[in-house]
């Protein structure tokens, strides 16, 4: 069978097509890292919420990773905000689907603090470790977003309790790891930073002329690149407002 892996990412499915509200960075993350433990010989299997009812169980994203469609919640598209409520039938679920298939894995890799839920819930049941990639923090989205901030009150005290239970948690960038520290007092031998990759078939440098004759743009223009969602809290507006200065 192999040595196997479960990635948990309640919201953001690898299938997911990018560039929605809720379909963005976390997706790649989940479908990246996991190719990239493939290819050291692991078998993985992705664990998300099934918000289609057209969506198989099982989907193959590669030969030796599979996309694990769980029931939790009405099979529809639903606001990442208001999943919390769903997430002990999405645990129930994948125990099952991993009774069903007799499934056992070395590792769970909980993405975003609802999966840190799940992966809790399994490895009291099961007795398998975790890792976390929080992927944003509550308490520093409250500091920065305020009342816009709509997750459930309950967030900060699963993210704290999942810096407690974790095996290792895995910051992406230093800024991340001081967090963890200061606002959840994170064990510091227990945070590893790796930071997001890129994959370098897809991005690759190129000479800003030809990438401008290959876009069809003047030579000249000013021009400032901005990758993100449409979304207000990805900072459009402060591009637009930078472009004028």
């Amino acid at each position: 069978m192999g040595r196997r892996i479960a990635f948990i990412s309640e919201h953001a499915s690898p299938l997911a097509a990018l560039g929605g509200a809720d379909a963005g960075g976390q997706n790649v993350y989940v479908g990246e890292v996991a190719r990239q433990l493939a290819h050291k010989g692991y078998q993985i299997d992705i664990f998300t919420r099934r918000d289609d009812q057209e969506l198989p169980r099982v989907a193959n994203f590669s030969d030796t990773i599979r996309v694990v469609h769980i029931d939790a919640g009405p099979a529809k598209d639903i606001p990442k905000e208001t999943l919390l409520q769903y997430m002990p039938a999405f645990t129930s679920d994948m125990l099952q689907f991993m009774q069903e298939e007799q499934l056992s894995y070395e590792l769970v890799h909980a993405n975003f603090f609802m999966s840190a839920l799940v992966a809790m819930d399994i490895k009291a049941a099961l007795d398998i470790p975790f890792v976390v990639t929080f992927h944003a923090l509550g308490h520093i989205r409250r500091i920065h977003q305020g009342n816009n901030d709509t997750f459930p009150e309950e967030r900060i005290a699963i993210e704290e309790r999942a810096v407690r239970e974790a095996s290792l948690i895995i910051a992406e960038c230093p800024q991340d790891r001081d967090d963890l520290i200061n606002y959840y007092q994170a064990a510091v031998d227990k945070i590893t930073i790796i930071p997001c990759g890129v994959n370098t078939e897809e991005f690759y440098p190129m000479n800003k002329s030809v990438a401008r004759s290959l876009l069809k743009l003047s030579q000249e223009e000013r021009i400032l690149l901005q990758l993100g969602r449409m979304v207000p809290r990805k900072g459009v507006d402060n591009v637009i407002a930078a472009l004028s200065n």
